[in-house]
């Protein structure tokens, strides 16, 4: 009795919160889930109040320093969002975070398993004992296991923007405008080498991030270059050899012939097409991008396919029921893509018009934007990442990224005005005006477009779309020029007069059926095909360019 006196008088009052063996059962259970919540909220607080006060001291210095560097980042996306951008687009700034990232993970699970001790699980009932236990290790894991993940994130895209991006000079302004080439194109079936199938120049004012796109058609002739192009010497008339030279062929025919015109440059014929950009628009193009058609599939395929839905049929190259190669066809209606048929939606020329392709083409990236979700990126991060580091090539530098990022984002919800030198911006096919252009009117409606007074493809009512067909099925006349089809003008002018929406499905006109009201079959369209059957081919691809994000 003696000694249990002697230690009371030394320790009359035990802290229940920094000795457990002192509090009720009840308490003790409140104290671990208070001790778990300061660890998770605030790491280094349940150190303080029952363990090391000195190691707690320390972690609730990092933590104070990790929320001021997070209120400064904020307060400068909300006030420079270009420069932190910036910031974080270099290479050291993102391996400096990805180490950060790891240590703060180290430390934090550090601290959950001293946590996880200053409780004292066996004091617990058993029921409270295995609930803390669980939340410990769910908490472990959303938090080191996050910030681990996010360490090795930002360390992989550290390596994808070094091969996509160079470390060249900074992208110039021309008279307060970026005017970057973007080109879409591969090695497709049945071609020799590169060819950029889809040219277009986003002119983006560098103060409010106002978008003008400039498209190129590919089989635009007679391209002119100024007299301090490199190409001058080479082409001293401009591009212009008639059929052989349409737009899309100048970049093999630099890459081969001519590449010792742009020394020391990673890829010539970019170097070139942007030359030929250049006079085409009478503008100054100070970048590119070079986006890899068969990389963008490989990008699908690692997101896991992507839904569209189709006004129409769409015909694409593919094996027909009787084992052959040929010509098949899509119905009209909702579809999930893998990549090769994505790509192959997208760009299906036969029996379709320009006008039609360039709308299947722009309701595939709406889709793909769409569908492209935080968690398909936590998900598939890998996958994407690999894919991405096929898709672009570019001369645009890594230390400039963050402000095309910035004036992306400035440009959303802003209406992007576009301008197609051709049909039907230019005439209609009719005219020929890609083969014979008027480049002196080419740049002034350009000057128009820049200074927000033009009008563009999707406003205009003097010109009807372009109605070409094109492609091996395509193909039809004496000439080689095929005819107008003139349902897919009429179904395209009828939708525009009744205001359909290109978005909403609901809105979209039915697609037309065979004479006794049932829908066409593929069978049918292939029987139509090899039968020679134009007039019936017309009219099903009539709504082809129909299409939006499933």
């Amino acid at each position: 009795m003696g000694s249990i006196a002697a230690a009371d008088r030394l320790d009359p009052v035990r802290d229940p919160v920094r000795d457990p063996r002192a509090a009720t059962p009840t308490e003790r259970t409140r104290r671990g889930a208070i001790l778990l919540a300061l660890t998770a909220l605030v790491p280094g607080g349940a150190q303080v109040v029952a363990g090391s006060r000195r190691l707690g001291r320390l972690a609730l210095r990092v933590t104070m320093a990790v929320w001021a560097v997070l209120i400064v980042g904020l307060v400068l996306w909300l006030t420079a969002r270009g420069v932190l951008l910036n910031l974080l687009a270099q290479d050291t700034v993102l391996l400096a975070l990805s180490a950060l990232l790891v240590a703060l993970a180290v430390g934090w699970g550090a601290l959950w398993v001293d946590t996880f001790r200053l409780i004292r699980v066996n004091l617990l009932a058993p029921g409270a004992r295995n609930l803390t236990a669980a939340s410990t290790i769910l908490a472990l894991l959303l938090t080191t296991g996050g910030l681990l993940y996010g360490g090795w994130a930002m360390n992989a895209g550290r390596s994808t923007l070094g091969q996509v991006f160079g470390d060249g000079p900074a992208v110039a302004q021309a008279d307060g405008r970026y005017n970057i080439l973007v080109m879409g194109g591969d090695a497709g079936e049945g071609r020799t080498g590169l060819r950029p199938d889809s040219m277009h120049v986003a002119s983006v004012d560098a103060r409010t991030g106002r978008m003008v796109m400039l498209s190129l058609p590919r089989n635009l002739q007679n391209a002119p270059f100024t007299q301090d192009s490199p190409l001058w010497q080479a082409y001293p008339d401009g591009f212009s050899c008639g059929d052989d030279c349409i737009l899309n062929a100048l970049y093999m025919d630099v890459t081969k012939k001519h590449a010792d015109l742009y020394p020391g440059a990673a890829d010539p014929g970019a170097e070139a097409m942007m030359d030929a950009a250049g006079g085409i628009l009478g503008l100054e193009i100070t970048g590119y991008a070079l986006m890899d058609m068969g990389g963008f599939a490989q990008l699908i395929d690692a997101m896991g396919g992507v839904d569209v839905v189709s006004g129409g049929y769409v015909t694409h190259r593919g094996q027909r029921p009787d084992g052959a190669w040929g010509n098949v066809w899509w119905a009209p209606g909702e579809h999930h893509f893998n990549g090769e048929d994505a790509l192959a939606f997208a760009r299906s020329r036969h029996w379709s018009s320009d006008y039609a392709r360039i709308r299947r083409q722009q309701c595939m990236q709406a889709a793909m934007l769409q569908q492209f979700t935080p968690a398909t990126v936590l998900t598939r991060f890998e996958e994407i990442l690999k894919a991405g580091q096929q898709v672009v090539t570019t001369n645009l530098p890594q230390s400039q990224l963050g402000t095309f990022v910035d004036l992306a984002e400035r440009s959303r919800g802003q209406e992007m005005e576009r301008l197609t030198i051709g049909p039907p911006d230019f005439g209609t096919a009719e005219d020929h005006f890609t083969t014979y252009p008027d480049y002196d009117e080419v740049h002034r409606r350009v000057d128009e477009a820049l200074a927000g007074t033009g009008s563009s493809s999707d406003t205009s009512s003097e010109n009807a779309p372009s109605s070409g067909r094109t492609g091996e099925a395509g193909r039809t006349g004496e000439a080689g020029v095929s005819p107008l089809p003139l349902l897919a003008v009429l179904s395209q002018a009828a939708a525009e007069e009744d205001g359909v929406d290109k978005d909403d499905p609901s809105t979209w006109p039915a697609a037309p059926t065979r004479p006794d009201g049932q829908p066409y079959t593929a069978e049918d369209l292939m029987r139509a095909e090899d039968a020679g059957q134009e007039d019936v081919l017309n009219l099903v691809s009539s709504t082809n360019g129909l299409c939006a994000p499933a």
